[in-house]
């Protein structure tokens, strides 16, 4: 997510971890010292994002919805599904690595990305998006889903409400069983808009707030994030979305889910640190999965992309 507001503190006045408590330029803002400039990028990284996919709006419930895919249909379906202020395009540089074996789709949900904003949103919607988008983009009768930070909430809920649908769930690293949402702002304002692409790219960070150990991605994914206006660029993401979103609670929900279910974390993040993985795993039922990836926070993808690659191809071998 980028441009995180500064958190609301508790009753013990302890930072949230959406707070923003850092004079430091490399987090408050990495792409900064670049001025615009695309930083250089490996060979791999370059491929994934250049290899050819599909790209596609359908309409769900009266707003339009955009998907991607990669891979051939018939293949077994594998649905992404992308976390708070993001977009599909977040994707583009680990679905390529996915399609030899699965039909891959991502989608970017209402209010985000591409796809249109809503007067309201609900978590209901939001799985009844995901279901049309899997029907429109092949993923065939049943097939596998893997949603990131707020995507993991959708992600369970299919694998909760339609287990007939879907071969298996992975989370990864969504802080379920602790509230650790970003605050709710009482009164939200448009995006700013910015005058130049070097402009709103240097006002990118992370949320939470965390280190960008591949400049690269962070450049693509803040380029991704921003689309053009009448007077300069400004964020894709709806910033009235959390004020209009109605919270569903999940834990009686996550015990309950009957199909293979796999949690996927990153070791050095402020989401799912130790307390709340532990608390996760007695919320999660008996056989869940869950695998560690090391130096990665939040944003997995970001920090370590081809370990992420390399756990979601055994999970869903």
């Amino acid at each position: 997510m980028a441009e995180a507001a500064a958190g609301d503190m508790g009753p013990t006045d302890e930072p949230t971890p959406f707070a923003i408590a850092s004079d430091d330029a490399r987090l408050m803002s990495p792409l900064g010292p670049l001025a615009g400039k695309t930083p250089d990028a490996p060979h791999w990284f370059r491929n994934a994002i250049d290899t050819p996919h599909e790209r596609s709006r359908l309409l769900v419930e009266g707003a339009g919805v955009e998907w991607l895919a990669w891979g051939a249909r018939g293949r077994p379906g594998l649905l992404l599904l992308h976390g708070n202020g993001a977009n599909a395009d977040w994707w583009r540089f680990i679905a390529p690595f996915l399609s030899g074996t699965h039909r891959v789709v991502a989608m970017s949900w209402s209010g985000m990305g591409g796809s249109d904003h809503r007067p309201g949103y609900t978590a209901g919607q939001f799985v009844r998006e995901a279901l049309a988008v899997a029907d429109a983009g092949g993923l065939g009768a049943r097939f596998a889903v893997a949603g990131h930070s707020f995507g993991g909430m959708p992600a369970a809920l299919l694998g909760a409400w339609h287990s007939g649908r879907i071969a298996q769930a992975i989370v990864i690293d969504t802080p379920f069983g602790d509230d650790r949402r970003p605050p709710r702002r009482e009164n939200p304002q448009p995006h700013r808009i910015y005058p130049t692409l070097a402009d709103a790219l240097a006002r990118f960070r992370w949320a939470p707030v965390q280190p960008s150990p591949n400049l690269y991605i962070a450049d693509f994914i803040a380029r991704t994030s921003l689309r053009q206006v009448e007077g300069g660029w400004t964020w894709k993401f709806d910033p009235w979305l959390w004020s209009r979103f109605e919270h569903v609670e999940m834990e009686q929900t996550l015990g309950a889910i009957p199909v293979p279910l796999s949690y996927v974390w990153g070791e050095r993040s402020v989401l799912a640190e130790h307390g709340v993985v532990k608390r996760i795993r007695e919320l999660l039922p008996a056989g869940t999965r869950f695998v560690g990836l090391p130096e990665a926070h939040h944003h997995v993808m970001a920090d370590q992309p081809l370990a992420l690659v390399a756990a979601l191809r055994s999970l869903l071998a």
